[in-house]
């Protein structure tokens, strides 16, 4: 009984929604940041095979892409971090700090330290939700792409027909406006769309656009459950009931 007790004592102290949080965080992040990176590569080099000659014309796209690689890997080191110290907020006010350390009290700086958590994912929640929505563009120019290679394999039997089905990258600002070609069309367009590169590269996209789905679960829950849990410290702490979020 008394290993019993002891057992049922540190399973009612787990955070499990901050558990979960953390779980799904890093599995968003991993795919997001994984994928995005791999994405970018891929796409640098399906663009500079098939839609331009000239290595002047994607010079830039190729030090964005760079830089944007730069900014996956902080973003990994950040939300790994970030969600470590989430999920230690979320023992810390578990009763598990209660039957650890005795009487629990809600503390000043107990407070002001939950109010910045919840204050942070808050911010965080809504600069993701940004990002979620900016990485759907590229799912978008691929699925449009694939969308017109379809149309062009149903009509190859009218040659004049699908000669005039496009798609342009300098319509998306991958490429300027005086790149050459810029665009692949007809019976071109349709073979890209059977090539390697460009299944990768849009299942790589779709898998970081879930992934950063999946983060901004993670972060709307976290903020749910640091609110939660400054509730119960504001309001039920002189009482010694510490929230279980």
């Amino acid at each position: 009984m008394g290993c019993n007790k002891c057992c049922m004592r540190c399973l009612g102290g787990v955070p499990y929604i901050s558990l979960v949080a953390t779980l799904l965080c890093f599995s968003g992040i991993a795919l997001f940041c994984g994928c995005g990176h791999q994405a970018l590569t891929e796409t640098e080099r399906l663009i500079e095979n098939y839609f331009t000659r000239n290595m002047q014309d994607y010079i830039t796209l190729a030090y964005l892409i760079e830089y944007f690689q730069y900014i996956i890997y902080g973003l990994a080191t950040f939300f790994f971090l970030y969600c470590i110290a989430l999920l230690a907020e979320g023992f810390y006010t578990t009763s598990a700090v209660r039957q650890t350390f005795g009487e629990f009290r809600s503390t000043v700086c107990g407070r002001c330290l939950s109010t910045t958590f919840i204050a942070i994912t808050y911010f965080l929640a809504v600069i993701w939700l940004l990002v979620f929505a900016l990485s759907a563009l590229p799912v978008f120019f691929f699925y449009n792409m694939a969308t017109t290679c379809h149309t062009i394999d149903v009509l190859s039997e009218t040659p004049s027909s699908i000669n005039q089905l496009c798609v342009d990258a300098r319509q998306y600002g991958l490429l300027p406006w005086n790149a050459v070609p810029g665009k692949a069309c007809g019976m071109t367009l349709s073979n890209v769309c059977k090539t390697r590169e460009f299944f990768l590269t849009f299942d790589l996209y779709i898998a970081a656009f879930a992934g950063a789905g999946i983060t901004l679960l993670a972060l709307l829950t976290y903020v749910v459950s640091t609110t939660y849990n400054f509730a119960v410290l504001r309001y039920l702490g002189r009482k010694g009931l510490a929230p279980r979020c």
